[in-house]
């Protein structure tokens, strides 16, 4: 969503601009001794550490296949027009596409990277809980052909829509996050798939308050607030109606522009 990169926290833990406790990525060198953070959960859009990842070369470049890639013949340069596709596709320029493809292929050098290597990716970032649900949650909506792995085109196709997208456009892609068989819906057990798959990934890392500790009461509140007609289940419409009319939802989804600089 969306999202990649936060706004540094204030000792609190709150944000600068707005005094809203949020949910941030623990910082990249966060080991297991980080304090605890006090946050609020603000899906939802959550965090990416697979682009921020290749971003900051926070991965030293492993052993082919070593990130969970496929291996063969490394794929080593982009073809003109393939970069001008991407770059009609998405919001980044034809020099951003290339920047952005180095780092890929030099973490898969075949250009595919598997799920087991998006987990990999996340649980580098969160090594005091259990990220590997929400990395497959979200590996899936990567995934766009569904063929098992992440190719490039598909990866910035993402990171253009959750880093630089606008506001609809990060809201339908969470949408596709949350709604877990496709079926245009997003029921409770959904939600409560992926909030209970990110309260795991987290770990004792955040401090919840008493009405968020656990992800029923989460999703018991989102629930409240966006399921209008009291069906039980959420369409794309009343997802995005209840996300901005959240201010706190609607400003987690402004933090995560910083890869756009």
């Amino acid at each position: 969503m969306l999202f990649f990169t936060p706004a540094p926290p204030t000792p609190d833990g709150s944000d600068i601009a707005s005094g809203h406790p949020i949910f941030l990525m623990p910082p990249r060198h966060r080991g297991a001794n980080a304090p605890v953070i006090k946050a609020r959960l603000v899906h939802p859009l959550p965090p990416d550490p697979v682009s921020q990842a290749l971003r900051t070369r926070v991965l030293t470049t492993p052993p082919k296949g070593a990130m969970g890639c496929t291996m063969g013949k490394p794929n080593s340069k982009l073809k003109n027009e393939t970069v001008r596709t991407l770059a009609k596709q998405t919001y980044f320029t034809e020099k951003e596409i290339r920047q952005w493809y180095k780092g890929f292929v030099r973490d898969c050098p075949n250009g595919m990277l598997t799920e087991a290597g998006f987990q990999k990716i996340y649980k580098q970032f969160f090594p005091q809980g259990d990220p590997s649900d929400f990395a497959s949650f979200v590996f899936k909506v990567f995934d766009e052909n569904k063929d098992g792995a992440i190719e490039f085109h598909e990866f910035i196709r993402a990171l253009s829509i959750t880093s630089r997208g606008n506001l609809d456009e990060k809201l339908h892609w969470a949408f596709r996050l949350y709604d877990l068989d496709n079926d245009g819906f997003i029921t409770r057990d959904e939600m409560l798939s992926i909030v209970g798959s990110i309260y795991k990934m987290v770990g004792d890392t955040v401090k919840l308050p008493e009405d968020e500790n656990t992800p029923e009461k989460r999703v018991d509140r989102i629930f409240r607030m966006m399921d209008k007609n009291n069906d039980a289940q959420l369409t794309l419409d009343e997802f995005k109606e209840g996300a901005k009319a959240d201010p706190s939802i609607v400003h987690a989804l402004s933090l995560y522009e910083g890869l756009s600089t």
